[in-house]
């Protein structure tokens, strides 16, 4: 990783078992020994490991443990639901950290409510907020403990309309360092029409309003969230239709999703899009949405996804509206740092 470009790095994911943090991937994370480790080093080895000898060259580089995601976010609801069960997830979370060597922690939860791969309660609105001012205190003590040391606290945040809705955006700002806008993904293949992953603002003839980045910072702005905590998130992939007319180069035609893909079908890492697909397919330029796509009319595959003009178009996006700054989902699929370094310049 190039921890010289970056200023911190979220470790996804830690789950969530009996109402407390729990490791993800406990041979991924602890035990798969690298180049230098030996069987005898002690208990951590692995990514977590991994991760503290690279701050080690970086030091003003930052670790944060993600909590969550949407394959794991199910017990969120469960955990948050009373003051009890707040300060027993609350305090496990902070121990992973500290035990982990984190410098912070990111709640990843995919929905309040609405629920991500289970459902929500309508109650998760108010114990989101709540859940949130507990992890800052939380934080604040054990800073405290350890000698006034600051522990960020940052969430991934949903990017819809209807999502956003079920979030106490005025009430969390204070609780939060920032928060990471999950700005991309608007469209993919579940949707039976093609459509841009990550656009600036949506096209005349998107049907889907309020699916754009402008309109979700916007929402979250005029929800109370102050713009120097949105952090704007930024594709390093792509997404893919098959079976697209060539009305319009395939641009909002109808489709399936795509058959192919990097790791799997619909979804293309940027450096497998350059490798594999620029050089064989027609690129276009959505000037309404501000970002590319392309199309193979013999294949009718049609791929949305970003290059360096349209990323350092959010990189400007970013300044001009005083944004806290960039976050990448994720960083392995731009593995010659082409869209990272066009970021970082335009920051």
């Amino acid at each position: 990783m190039p921890g010289q470009k970056l200023t911190h790095i979220n470790y996804a994911f830690a789950n969530i078992a009996n109402g407390k943090c729990v490791l993800g991937d406990s041979y991924a994370d602890t035990d798969k020994a690298f180049a230098g480790d030996s069987w005898d080093q002690g208990a951590l080895r692995g990514n977590f490991n991994a991760l503290t000898k690279l701050k080690a060259a970086n030091p003003g580089l930052k670790t944060m443990i993600s909590i969550g995601g949407w394959t794991w976010s199910q017990n969120f609801s469960a955990a948050a639901a009373t003051d009890q069960s707040r300060d027993a997830f609350v305090s496990s979370c902070v121990s992973f950290m500290k035990q982990y060597k984190f410098d912070g922690i990111d709640v990843d939860w995919e929905y309040p409510v609405s629920g991500g791969l289970s459902g929500g309660t309508p109650a998760d609105k108010q114990n989101y907020t709540a859940l949130l001012a507990d992890f800052r205190s939380a934080l604040d003590t054990q800073g405290v403990k350890d000698g006034g040391k600051h522990y960020d606290l940052s969430i991934a945040a949903p990017a819809g309309p209807s999502i956003i809705a079920n979030i106490e955006t005025g009430k969390i700002a204070n609780s939060l360092d920032w928060m990471n806008l999950m700005t991309y993904d608007y469209h993919g293949g579940w949707d039976p029409i093609t459509g841009h992953n990550a656009p600036m603002v949506v096209g005349t003839k998107d049907a889907a309003k309020g699916f754009s980045i402008t309109d979700t910072v916007d929402a979250y702005i005029s929800g109370g969230f102050p713009a120097s905590k949105l952090v704007l998130g930024v594709p390093f992939y792509g997404r893919g239709w098959e079976n697209v007319s060539s009305a319009d180069a395939g641009l909002y035609q109808a489709g399936a999703n795509a058959s192919v893909g990097t790791w799997e079908k619909g979804v293309f890492d940027y450096t497998d899009i350059r490798a594999n697909y620029l050089p064989t397919m027609t690129r276009y330029w959505d000037a309404q949405a501000q970002v590319p796509y392309l199309y193979d009319p013999v294949r009718k595959l049609w791929i949305s996804y970003d290059d360096p003009q349209s990323m350092k178009i959010k990189a400007d996006y970013i300044v001009s509206k005083g944004l806290g700054g960039a976050m990448i989902w994720e960083l392995s699929g731009d593995r010659d740092q082409e869209l990272l370094d066009t970021l970082v310049g335009g920051l």
